[in-house]
C-alpha cells in the first residue's frame, strides 16, 4: 500500500496557522474564545507531546509491568475525570466510577486483544494501549450521561420510586425505568456514531491506520471491531454505573441524594 509520510517539526508549526484562523473568527466575532482556544491548543500540544515521548519509551522497552502501570495510571485518570465532567455527584461515586471503569476496561478489552485481536504477546503495547485507551475515553462520555441522566430521574420521580419502596417493590423494580432512561442515554452517542460511519465520517482508528499505509479493508475492519466494542463498553459501563449509584441512593428508609 501508500507510505507512510512522516511531520517534521515545521509541518507542525505550519500547521498552527490553523489556530490562528479560528482565533481570527473569534475575534472578528467578538465570541470571547481567543484566550481559551489558544489555552486549549497549547495544553493539547504538550500533553500529546509528553504522550509521545512515554509511549516511545514504553513501546521500546516493551515490559508487561510497564504495560500495566500505564493502563492503571489511564484508568485512575479515566475514573477521575468522568466524577468531574459529572453536573451531578454524591457519596461514594468516585469509588463507583473506579470500579464501573475497572470492569468494563477488563471485561471488554481482554475480549477485544485476546479473542479478536489475538495480540501476542498479550500485553504488546502497541495494541493493547490504544484500545484500551480508547475504551476508557468512550465509557467514561458514556457513563457520565448515564450518570447525570439517573440522578435527574431519581430527583424528578423522588415520591414515585419512595412509594413503590413503601409498597414492597425491590430497589431494582422501584428503579428500573429511570435505569432504562440511563443506560438508554449513555449508549446514543456510540450509536450516532456508528450510523453515520463511513458515509458522513471516517472514524479516528480507520483514518489513522489508511494514512500509516493499511489496507482499507483491514481499517474498516478494525474500525468495525473498535466501534462494536465501544457499544459494548458504554452499554455495560452504563448498566453498572446506575446499578452501583442505585445501591448507594436508595434503602429502605427512601432516596438520599445529598451531593458531595
Amino acid at each position: 500500500m501508500g507510505h507512510y509520510i512522516e511531520l517534521s517539526l515545521l509541518d507542525l508549526l505550519l500547521a498552527v496557522g490553523l489556530i490562528v484562523i479560528a482565533s481570527a473568527i473569534s475575534v472578528a466575532l467578538r465570541l470571547g474564545l481567543t484566550k481559551s482556544l489558544l489555552a486549549a491548543a497549547t495544553r493539547c500540544m504538550l500533553q500529546l507531546g509528553a504522550i509521545g515521548i512515554v509511549l516511545k519509551e514504553i513501546f521500546r522497552i516493551n515490559s508487561p509491568y510497564l504495560v500495566m502501570a500505564w493502563l492503571c495510571l489511564m484508568l485512575v485518570m479515566a475514573s477521575w475525570e468522568a466524577v468531574r465532567r459529572a453536573r451531578s455527584r454524591y457519596r461514594g461515586i468516585r469509588l463507583d466510577a473506579l470500579a464501573t471503569m475497572t470492569f468494563t476496561s477488563l471485561a471488554v478489552g481482554m475480549i477485544v486483544t485476546q479473542v479478536v485481536v489475538k495480540v501476542s504477546p498479550w500485553y504488546d503495547p502497541q495494541y493493547v494501549i490504544p484500545i484500551f485507551g480508547m475504551i476508557f475515553g468512550n465509557s467514561l462520555n458514556g457513563i457520565c450521561l448515564c450518570l447525570d441522566r439517573f440522578l435527574e430521574y431519581l430527583r424528578a420521580r423522588k415520591k414515585e420510586v419512595e412509594l413503590r419502596l413503601c409498597f414492597g417493590a425491590t430497589r431494582q423494580e422501584a428503579v428500573i425505568e429511570g435505569a432504562r432512561q440511563a443506560v438508554r442515554t449513555g449508549m446514543i452517542p456510540i450509536i450516532n456514531n456508528m450510523t453515520v460511519a463511513g458515509i458522513v465520517s471516517l472514524p479516528g482508528m480507520m483514518t489513522g491506520q489508511i494514512v500509516a499505509g493499511a489496507s482499507p479493508v483491514q481499517a474498516v475492519a478494525y474500525q468495525i471491531v473498535i466501534m462494536f466494542m465501544i457499544a459494548a463498553a458504554n452499554g455495560l459501563g452504563s448498566m453498572l454505573f446506575a446499578t452501583l449509584a442505585a445501591r448507594r441512593l436508595i434503602s429502605i428508609n427512601g432516596i438520599e441524594l445529598n451531593d458531595s
